[in-house]
Order: structure tokens, then C-alpha cells, then sequence
């Protein structure tokens, strides 16, 4: 048995079942009996991955929002331009389109740093006008995010490495989309579960044969056990 090292861990795709996109309750047990850091980084919203942290009994340690927002623990990080990606979601609704999330909107709602559009929406007219203000759309495969060029998943959990003092030569990764990209290249060691995206793929270290949480569940198997 060899000490267990911090971990890197996307949402989406990532610690979900791959018949709703819920999260696998099997990933509860074995996050809160880790003993490492673990940090939750993710496209979504500031609120989601606190919420799973706190559900999971482990330290609140977040990237959202593709790096847009990052908590340390102590202090909360807001890294990206607030209002562009708003302007942006106003001019592609002038422009006849629609986010995609129905009238309350709770994919948005509590985003401080990007959007986020439904991948039944038209993408180019969405390029286009994120264009016009200096914004960028990835394709994640949860959704279309509008954001801010610069900010991204490696960069937060840098921020948080320094702040908890872990050396990220020792963590490992998962990940399943082109936003866990920068994630890899910062930890030591990487995965992508089998439903990746390309680049993903690409850019891991190994790519594994399970897909969405079985995947990450055998990561921390083998990890645990030393392999």
C-alpha cells in the first residue's frame, strides 16, 4: 500500500453514470476516504461542484467553470471577465437564438464567468459573436461554453497546489473533454476515461478502458494499490 496522491477530478463524463449523467454515488466512499487532496474541476457553475464536495464530506478544493472561478479553501478567485459572456448571450438571443435551457435557465443561473448553451443550438452563430468580444466556445459534450480565452482548469489547480502546498508531479488526473486538457498537462499522471473526446485522448497519458465513473473508479483502484 503506497500513500495515496492528490487527485485531479473533472464532473461531467467523468464521476457520472453514463445513462444520465447523474453522479455515480459509488465515487462517494472511496473520495472522502481518500488521503489527499482532491480537487473537483469542472465546467460547471461555482455552486455544483461545492455542493458535491460537501455531499462527498470532503474539503471544498473547486475549479469552475473551466477555471473561471477557483476556491481554495479560504479564499475565492474570480479570474475572468463577468459581463462579456453575458453580452454575448444577449446579442445570440437578439439574433433569434434560444441557450437551451427553458425559461429559468439553472444551467446559468449562477454562472459568474461564462456560459453555457445547449449543443442543440446553433454553434457557429454562437462562434461568431463570442468572437466580436473576444471569447472563445468549447465543446465540452456536456454543452457549448462561452468563455474568457485565457482562464482554464490547469491554471486553477495550480492556484490551489500552491495555496494547499501538494506538488502537482504527484497527482493524477481524469478527465473526458478537450477543458481537462490543461488539467493533464500540469499533473503527473493522466487519464482519460474510454468516452473522451479527442483531445482528451490526445493529450492523456493512458487512456482507459472504462467509460464515465467505472473508468475514474479503477483509476483509483490501481492508484491505491500502488500500480
Amino acid at each position: 500500500m503506497t500513500a495515496d496522491p492528490p487527485l485531479l477530478l473533472d464532473i461531467d463524463g467523468t464521476l457520472t453514470r453514463p445513462d444520465a449523467w447523474g453522479i455515480d454515488p459509488r465515487i462517494f466512499d472511496p473520495l472522502r476516504e481518500w488521503d489527499a487532496p482532491v480537487v473537483v474541476a469542472t465546467g460547471k457553475a461555482f455552486p455544483y461542484p461545492i455542493a458535491l464536495c460537501h455531499f462527498a464530506a470532503i474539503p471544498e478544493l473547486v475549479v469552475a467553470e473551466n477555471g473561471g472561478v477557483v476556491y481554495t479553501g479560504d479564499d475565492i478567485f474570480v479570474t475572468a471577465d463577468r459581463e462579456a459572456p453575458r453580452a454575448v448571450a444577449e446579442a445570440y438571443r437578439a439574433a433569434g437564438y434560444s441557450l437551451g435551457w427553458g425559461e429559468e435557465d439553472t444551467v446559468n443561473r449562477w454562472r459568474e464567468t461564462e456560459i453555457a448553451v445547449n449543443r442543440e443550438q446553433p454553434l457557429e452563430p454562437l462562434r461568431e459573436i463570442a468572437a466580436e468580444f473576444g471569447l472563445e466556445v468549447i465543446d465540452t459534450g456536456y454543452a457549448y461554453h462561452v468563455k474568457d480565452t485565457t482562464p482554464n482548469k490547469g491554471d486553477g489547480v495550480e492556484r490551489i497546489a500552491d495555496h494547499i502546498g501538494f506538488d502537482l508531479a504527484d497527482a493524477v488526473a481524469v478527465g473526458d473533454s478537450i477543458n481537462d486538457v490543461p488539467t493533464f498537462r500540469v499533473a503527473g499522471r493522466s487519464f482519460a476515461v474510454a468516452n473522451a473526446d479527442e483531445d482528451a485522448k490526445a493529450a492523456a497519458d493512458e487512456l482507459l478502458e472504462e467509460i464515465h465513473a467505472d473508468g475514474t473508479l479503477s483509476v483509483l483502484e490501481r492508484v491505491r494499490t500502488g500500480e
